[in-house]
């Protein structure tokens, strides 16, 4: 499996993993099912996140609004979801 899951935070949504390359991720819905968007993160970000994963709130934000396409390790499809 590319990612493997080392932690999730039910009260923002969100979970940090590695991917073989490094990379992270956070879920997102498409409404009809739920999939998962996966987010490179700096080992800095990744270890912050981990001990604290209140201070990720920001870049979860801007991650579900779309600001942080750019770090984006899958492109979504023609039928990106709606975040939630």
């Amino acid at each position: 499996m590319r990612f493997q899951t080392t932690s999730f935070c039910r009260e923002l949504r969100f979970s940090l993993g590695t991917d073989v390359e490094s990379g992270d991720y956070f879920p997102v819905t498409i409404g009809v099912v739920d999939y998962e968007e996966y987010y490179r993160l700096t080992p800095a970000q990744y270890d912050t996140f981990l001990a604290d994963p209140s201070t990720a709130q920001s870049l979860l934000d801007d991650c579900r609004d779309r600001r942080n396409d750019d770090l984006l390790v899958v492109k979504p499809g023609w039928n990106r979801g709606i975040p939630y």
